[in-house]
């Protein structure tokens, strides 16, 4: 029989009655996950996922590694099914496993007896199947507590399957089963790893991207959208609103005061980032603000950079410092062009002493002077929309 792919949930098997909508969701996402790998069946039995080529021409080796970057995935691993019968488990176990029982050292077994009617309990298979193994191979002892290798058997309602240890998967939330939310996405390092951390928690995103040319160049757009690109093995789809912010920069330039130019520049984010919300059903906006980490992400500013929309701000680095920002960053592999060396429009105009402790009168009173509607609605009737695939 041919390899499948077994798949542990995480928190989904924690879910009461609304587990099924949970596994449902999960599974539309894999179909997804698993097109360009050919045609497999999907389905979920006692509490395990699994993944079955429907032909030989399936890639396997590919869509188990494209399945390690599937939210609501707690393990994966490469399993063999064989007929529910004590010989034909050695023999699979054997076969299957025979590259990793020659070079490892140690070993144990461990059943997982899930169909009651089979005759043997779990010691009782862990043990018939471990004392061939051991006699099998010379170079193996038994090890209950730390072994090298462990055998896997699992006893099932249709089949019994033979694995060794599961893989981390993604853990988290099926990508859109707690709705939709507005990104925004500089192109440094903090706002992919808040995507992808919003992402894990399963909700759909689309990206706002405010780009300022002439002040920043096409390298900086493209360096987004290669971002964007980076995450879609955990999002899917994306699509990257990219703002025009020139004529806004500009004109706060000329009209406000510059210590307060960075929170004003920031309201005007959120404004029409809260219409693009709008008109693509997000419920919500995420930003990769990390506390205390500039002038503009201290809790005063904060809050007077997030009273101007009436939506939910997400910060999931809101706690974290640059260190673990950047280890999660290494590990979704955006580091590496998130350091690129293009300026974004965080980085235009930028005040000598900016506003540490901005108090809401006095910003109000600053942007008297500027039709902000006008402003907001030019940008948004502006704006490009780019869909970036996997």
């Amino acid at each position: 029989m041919n390899e499948i792919i077994l798949l542990k949930l995480g928190e989904l098997v924690l879910k009461g009655l609304n587990r099924r909508s949970f596994e449902d969701k999960l599974q539309a996402n894999i179909h997804r996950r698993l097109h360009p790998y050919g045609q497999f069946r999907v389905y979920t039995r006692q509490s395990a996922t699994y993944v079955e080529p429907k032909d030989d021409s399936c890639d396997v080796p590919g869509a188990y590694e494209a399945l390690k970057k599937v939210f609501g995935i707690a393990g994966l691993s490469l399993a063999r099914p064989c007929e529910k019968d004590k010989d034909a488990i050695l023999a699979t176990a054997k076969e299957f496993l025979d590259a990793e029982l020659r070079s490892a050292k140690s070993f144990k077994v461990e059943t997982k007896r899930a169909d009651k009617t089979f005759p043997m309990t779990s010691i009782q298979l862990s043990q018939y199947v471990g004392g061939e193994l051991h006699e099998a191979y010379d170079n193996l002892e038994v090890d209950v507590h730390h072994p090298e290798l462990t055998v896997y058997i699992e006893v099932r309602d249709y089949a019994a399957y033979v694995h060794a240890q599961a893989q981390p998967g993604a853990g988290g939330l099926p990508v859109g089963i707690n709705g939709r939310a507005v990104s925004l996405l500089s192109g440094g390092i903090d706002s992919p790893v808040a995507s992808w951390m919003i992402a894990k928690r399963g909700v759909a995103l689309d990206m706002v991207h405010f780009f300022s040319y002439p002040y920043t160049s096409p390298e900086a757009k493209d360096k987004v959208l290669e971002l964007a690109r980076l995450l879609t093995p955990w999002t899917g789809r994306l699509t990257v609103h990219v703002v025009p912010f020139t004529a806004i920069q500009e004109e706060l330039r000329r009209s406000c005061p510059e210590e307060l130019f960075t929170i004003i520049m920031r309201r005007f984010m959120m404004r029409i980032s809260q219409e693009v919300a709008k008109r693509c059903g997000a419920k919500a906006l995420v930003t990769g603000e990390c506390l205390g980490q500039v002038a503009s992400q201290t809790m005063d500013a904060m809050l007077v950079t997030g009273s101007v929309v009436e939506l939910p701000i997400l910060r999931p680095c809101i706690g974290m410092d640059k260190e673990e920002i950047v280890q999660i960053a290494r590990r979704i592999g955006t580091f590496e062009t998130s350091i690129l060396p293009y300026e974004d429009c965080c980085t235009v105009f930028t005040p000598r002493h900016p506003r540490l402790r901005p108090m809401p009168g006095e910003v109000e009173a600053a942007e008297q002077a500027l039709d902000i509607d006008a402003m907001v609605k030019a940008a948004v009737d502006g704006i490009e929309r780019v869909q970036v695939n996997l």
